[in-house]
């Protein structure tokens, strides 16, 4: 058998439990009891275990760089977790987070989005290992929403669900408990299919999406560049449970928003632009 990295590969595996255990807490929330409080924990775990396991996913990759191992094996590996971590899990939990004692046919079309969102996490993936090198220290651009990130708006909508409807942020909103619970449960009811959706979509497209991480911590930077990230992640804990829904959000949906500006901003000028029979009728 080949030598392999422990420490990296712990990391790896670790992801991938990560996903498991978030797995396992969203399926402790019965579809037709959806609505109770004591689920709310559940789908807080469930959140949080799958932004843990995106941790370890950033973490494995950086230090197979530092200590100089990264394998084909650890790709590999890494890819098999990915899956579970950011594909199966996920799906399983927007089955929760989607209309709980909706119609059969409303349960179909919310099994059908999850199964659809898989199976999109599952070519993403894939096309991932075929299309780009090997070494991550050359992944400077993704195309297509990373698996990761599309994981994130699912784990921001159950932490958002299981958090955000607390009595601290009812006494905050001015509502009643019971209340501001009601309304987060039936947004979160109705987002979450359409969110999947897109974002399943925005997962096989070509849109370009930058390497986040990389941008943030790579590389030499300057001191006032250390200071904004603390500062960011400082209003992050603040409002922890808003925080990975806006996070995730933003970088799943900014930049095919921003391709789209470009390429209309593109097309004017061409459209503007005389042809020659209408140049010459104006030199008449």
């Amino acid at each position: 058998m080949k030598k392999i990295a422990v420490l990296p590969t712990l990391l790896t595996l670790g992801n991938g439990i990560c996903g498991f255990v978030a797995i396992t807490f969203a399926s402790k929330i019965p579809v037709a009891d959806a609505n109770a409080n004591a689920n709310d924990v559940n789908f807080a775990w469930a959140g949080w275990f799958l932004l843990l396991a995106m941790l370890c996913d950033m973490l494995d990759g950086y230090v197979a760089r530092l200590t100089k191992t990264a394998s084909e094996f650890g790709g590999e590996l890494d890819s098999l977790c990915d899956v579970v971590s950011f594909g199966v899990a996920p799906a399983f939990l927007l089955l929760k987070l989607g209309p709980s004692g909706a119609s059969p046919f409303l349960h179909q079309v919310l099994a059908g989005i999850a199964a659809l969102y898989f199976a999109c996490t599952a070519l993403r993936l894939a096309r991932f290992n075929v299309e780009n090198d090997p070494d991550p220290a050359n992944h400077k651009r993704f195309k297509g929403l990373p698996s990761p990130g599309a994981a994130g708006c699912l784990a921001g909508l159950a932490i958002l669900r299981g958090e955000f409807a607390s009595e601290q942020t009812a006494t905050w909103l001015g509502f009643e408990q019971p209340a501001i619970h009601e309304i987060v449960v039936r947004v979160v009811e109705v987002l979450s299919p359409v969110c999947a959706l897109v974002v399943a979509l925005l997962m096989v497209s070509n849109v370009p999406y930058p390497h986040a991480t990389s941008k943030i911590f790579r590389g030499k930077k300057h001191i006032g560049h250390l200071i904004q990230v603390l500062l960011a992640a400082l209003i992050l804990l603040m409002f922890r449970s808003l925080a990975p829904l806006l996070v995730f959000w933003i970088y799943a949906f900014i930049f095919p928003l921003r391709s789209l500006f470009l390429r209309n901003l593109r097309a004017e000028p061409s459209q503007a632009m005389p042809t020659s029979d209408e140049h010459a009728s104006h030199k008449l």
